[in-house]
């Protein structure tokens, strides 16, 4: 196993180098440029060439390129032009929102998407699993950012249960750790929906559609000869084998939850990298994009390498050389 995962991570390498480099060719050749929001039509030629050589943009692209990996292979991503901090402190005040955001949506469509797939399987072609299907067709064809609407004018404008936006009350005054915990809880609900239900969706589909093959084995109906309880049957063997699916659906759908979380941060107004990412490329902010779309393809190539190692725990007879 420590071969394979040093092989991995060595050939990640390339692949991450690549993406590096069309992300930053991108982002160079798109129309406008970082100075496009301090420019002004007033300026003087000579005031013009030192905006562009304080951005450090007379370099040629390569240079650029170099100095820019030099600095983020040590954790200097550069200096956010609109906010006027390093980076890495911006998106460090913003991980934390979108990552127990992520987290409780996923925690969501994990909790009620696998049981409820496994619910199908066993009951198919009944009303319950017509009645599941029809729910997971609405939950992955509905526009998360129409579903989120929907949300806020039932439940927080007509029924007034949950915030509007925002991640918290700025005049609420904790007593406890624990009332801090369900006031954040509190505003995180909506959003969490929304990116979960989806997810949910997604996840009942690859449970039934895996559990329907597993049951249907002749070991499923070995252990039913032999006298075993149907949750035992379920739930102990054909689950088990039915997991890998499942897994590799995790392994892509992390990182997505942290791209699919831009949209519903916006909506919602919660400080965290959706948001963050939406505000930057409109102000242009080049240091804020490349930063955290560097680190969705890096969370990407790692996810990859996680579910294979979650591949050798699930199922004993995968083994890496």
């Amino acid at each position: 196993m420590r071969a394979y995962l040093l092989r991995r991570f060595l050939q990640i390498i390339p692949v991450f180098l690549g993406i590096l480099i069309l992300i930053f060719l991108i982002i160079e050749l798109s129309p406008g440029g970082p100075t496009a929001s301090f420019l002004d039509p007033r300026m003087t030629a000579d005031q013009r060439a030192d905006l562009i050589e304080r951005f450090g943009l007379n370099d040629p692209l390569p240079l650029r390129f170099y100095k820019w990996l030099t600095n983020a292979l040590q954790g200097d991503f550069g200096r956010s032009i609109r906010y006027q901090r390093p980076v890495i402190d911006v998106l460090g005040t913003m991980i934390g929102p979108t990552l127990q955001l992520s987290s409780l949506s996923l925690l969501i469509a994990m909790l009620i998407g696998i049981p409820a797939g496994i619910i199908s399987a066993t009951k198919q072609y009944s009303v319950v699993d017509n009645s599941l299907t029809v729910f997971s067709l609405i939950g992955i064809s509905m526009p998360s950012f129409f579903f989120a609407l929907v949300l806020l004018m039932v439940f927080s404008v007509n029924l007034g249960w949950f915030p509007l936006f925002g991640l918290s009350n700025p005049l609420y005054i904790p007593p406890n750790a624990f009332a801090a915990f369900a006031h954040r809880l509190h505003h995180l609900i909506l959003p969490a929906i929304v990116i979960g239900l989806g997810s949910t969706a997604t996840f009942m589909r690859y449970t039934r559609s895996s559990m329907l093959e597993v049951i249907k084995s002749d070991y499923i109906r070995t252990a039913r000869a032999k006298g075993l309880k149907e949750k035992v049957v379920i739930y102990r063997h054909a689950f088990r084998n039915a997991v890998i699916p499942i897994i590799t659906l995790l392994g892509f759908w992390i990182p997505s939850l942290l791209s699919g979380a831009i949209i519903t941060e916006s909506i919602f107004g919660l400080p965290g990298l959706g948001k963050v990412s939406v505000d930057a490329v409109g102000f242009r902010d080049y240091p804020i994009i490349l930063a955290t779309t560097t680190m969705l393809a890096m969370l990407t190539l790692l996810s990859t390498i996680v579910t294979d190692v979650f591949y050798a725990i699930a199922d004993p007879r995968i083994r890496y050389e």
